[in-house]
């Protein structure tokens, strides 16, 4: 019965382990996107980010060049 338990515990802590991220809620989907004269021009690919990667993302500051904007999209 204890072995039970203790294979049923284990089961749930690295369920909870593979989930972490999503649980606390620090993750996002970003991609750096390109707009030129206020049009969209080029988008990244999709990533998930999460914690500190996300936090430098959200805190990164435009890059603007003339016309040009590009600049980091998360949902």
């Amino acid at each position: 019965m204890k072995r039970k338990l203790l294979f049923g515990a284990a089961f749930l802590l690295v369920a909870w382990a593979a989930t972490y991220c999503e649980a606390i809620g620090g993750c996002k989907v970003c991609k750096q996107v390109t707009y030129i004269d206020g049009k969209l021009d080029h988008e990244g690919n999709p990533q998930k980010y999460c914690d500190a990667e996300l936090s430098k993302i959200e805190i990164t500051k435009d890059i603007v060049s003339g016309t040009s904007r590009i600049t980091w999209e998360c949902n």
